[in-house]
């Protein structure tokens, strides 16, 4: 038995699936909308997971559910709900009190819980995910909801007071700005779908919201949490292919606001169908090609360490991963050779195996994709140097090393989302420099070196352009309390939790002469709490 034979083998009978980590058949029958979770007997899209069943028949992929098909009809509903519960900014929601959202907000994230054990379950099975990361996920989702709302809680203390500059006494605030609409990615979809849609809603916007297209069925579990924690209107949800639905939503210039994680190709047609692009606020996440640069005075240890997480973690498939290793010439062999060793003892296998490192891809066509990279890479002389490298069964694809690669590869340029690890040799760090110069890629970079100087020497021109720059560490998001964002065609608007409630909102301020009548009105206002905005309560 050859290799893929071998991994081939790892997918298992349903009989042979642990009894805690099977699932049943969920086929979505309802979308939420103004308030009411709507039936819907429309046509439905089927859900397969990347894992394959053994069958009598041979492998085949499992099917664990359904959803609604939607058309541009129930997204313009959805809109119409979120436009009247924002009411232009008269509705229930964007003029609650900070600490009424709050209690909303806390109520949700209780519901959520009761549905932990399902919602991860689902997460494994539509994406592939470990049951390790799939718990994680949901478990620093539940985290980074906390956290914003201690934010929240932070930045309302500080806007209770008055300001008082040359005779004009004010208070300023932040408020909302309208209708958001949410995309998430796939990879992470709940997480990163809630960094976006936890700050856009608890910031009084109202919000459409549309699954990514693996990583739906994720979130029904959560549609009737969403229901009972918020007044009608604040979530709708969008279902329907993208191309269909959303063009027809943001060429209606009432979205005020697109939170997208995504292609920036996708991102650019839907800010352009907009009427007044500057009216629209973008808080989007793209396109990566992050790169990790090994110089001859680097641990070599500690970066094949990072690295294999940095390119490998999720099989490589995050916006955040490593997708291009630059390395010295003079240890180049030396790097390849504990690379391949490192990759060689990683665990393939399906979600559930405790201790598994490499899982199912997501993406059906990710398999045939990342065979034309290598092949082309190939034909273009490199090779792939670890044993095993992209050997393919149905959708397990063990990590590739390829080296050496040029700029005359697609490996070279292209975001390859998979577990191929491209490896680029350099005489001189200039080389490196004028890569990332060039490219159109701007989030992050890892330099790997123990050379104070020589580290100097990068961070100076690398932090213009990028925006973060990790020093013998692999590139990441977290922690959720520092800026994510990125240059150039990877991000627009930044996202942290204190930055993520700043980009969904804007400030506002009421001002007044001091005089003793304006004085005496602004008392009684705050004395007898006659507005939610003009207010000195103090939340704890």
């Amino acid at each position: 038995m050859n290799f893929e034979q071998q991994i081939g083998a790892l997918f298992v009978s349903e009989e042979q699936i642990p009894e805690e980590f099977r699932l049943e058949p969920i086929h979505q029958r309802e979308y939420l909308s103004g308030g009411e979770l709507i039936p819907w007997n429309g046509p439905v899209s089927e859900v397969y997971s990347p894992v394959y069943i053994s069958t009598p028949e041979g492998l085949q992929r499992k099917l664990i559910g359904t959803y609604p098909i939607g058309t541009e009809k129930e997204a313009n509903e959805a809109l119409e709900a979120a436009l009247a519960a924002y009411d232009n900014g008269r509705g229930e929601w964007p003029t609650m009190s900070v600490s009424d959202r709050i209690k909303c907000l806390q109520r949700f994230v209780q519901k959520m819980g009761e549905q932990r054990t399902l919602v991860v379950k689902l997460i494994m099975w539509e994406i592939g995910k470990s049951y390790a990361d799939s718990a994680k996920e949901f478990d620093r989702t539940v985290e980074y909801i906390n956290a914003t709302i201690e934010e929240l809680k932070d930045i309302d203390r500080q806007s209770s007071k008055f300001e008082m500059r040359e005779g004009v006494v004010a208070q300023i605030r932040r408020s909302p700005l309208g209708v958001v609409l949410c995309m998430g990615p796939f990879n992470y979809p709940l997480n990163e779908t809630f960094t976006t849609l936890i700050p856009a809603i608890i910031m009084g916007n109202t919000l459409l919201f549309k699954p990514p297209k693996h990583g739906t069925l994720v979130h029904y579990p959560l549609l009737k949490a969403f229901q009972e924690s918020f007044p009608k209107g604040v979530v709708n949800t969008v279902y329907g292919r993208g191309a269909n639905v959303t063009p027809g939503l943001m060429a209606s210039g009432k979205i005020n606001v697109l939170a997208f994680i995504g292609s920036s190709k996708v991102a650019n047609d839907l800010k352009k169908r907009h009427p007044k692009i500057n009216r629209l606020r973008a808080v989007l996440s793209l396109d990566a090609k992050n790169a990790a640069v090994v110089t001859r005075n680097a641990d070599l240890a500690l970066s094949v360490s990072e690295i294999i997480t940095g390119t490998l973690s999720y099989n490589g498939q995050r916006c955040t991963a490593l997708k291009i290793v630059f390395v010295e010439r003079a240890i180049a062999d030396q790097f390849l050779a504990q690379l391949s060793t490192a990759v060689a003892k990683l665990t393939i296998g399906l979600p559930w195996t405790k201790g598994v490192n490499i899982t199912p891809v997501a993406e059906p066509n990710k398999p045939d994709y990342l065979k034309e990279v290598i092949a082309d890479a190939q034909a273009n002389g490199a090779r792939v140097v670890n044993e095993n490298g992209g050997a393919t069964a149905q959708s397990f694809v063990f990590p590739a090393v390829v080296y050496p690669v040029n700029k005359d590869m697609k490996l070279y340029r292209e975001e390859q989302f998979g577990p191929v690890i491209p490896v680029v040799p350099y005489d001189d760090v200039e080389e490196v420099i004028e890569y990332l110069i060039d490219s159109p890629h701007g989030q992050q970079v890892s330099i790997f070196s123990n050379d104070a100087k020589e580290v100097a020497g990068l961070i100076d021109p690398l932090v213009n352009q990028v925006s973060r720059v990790n020093i013998n560490s692999q590139s990441q998001r977290g922690p959720d309390f520092f800026p994510f964002t990125g240059r150039k065609d990877s991000a627009e608007g930044t996202l942290s939790v204190h930055d993520a409630l700043r980009s969904f909102s804007i400030r506002s301020l009421v001002a007044t002469k001091m005089t003793d009548t304006n004085k005496k009105l602004i008392n009684d206002i705050v004395r007898n709490h006659e507005s939610n905005f003009l207010s000195t309560d103090y939340i704890l």
